[in-house]
């Protein structure tokens, strides 16, 4: 396997973990305006 594999499966890994964070904290804003406009 080369550098350049590696390298580009966390570069892959990263983008999944990023990707999970944004969707959690995009769906924490979306709950939080929805509970408060009640």
């Amino acid at each position: 396997m080369s550098i350049r594999d590696d390298q580009k499966k966390s570069n892959l890994k990263l983008a999944l973990v990023l990707l999970s964070v944004a969707l959690v904290f995009g769906l924490g804003f979306v709950a939080k305006i929805i509970w408060l406009g009640r």
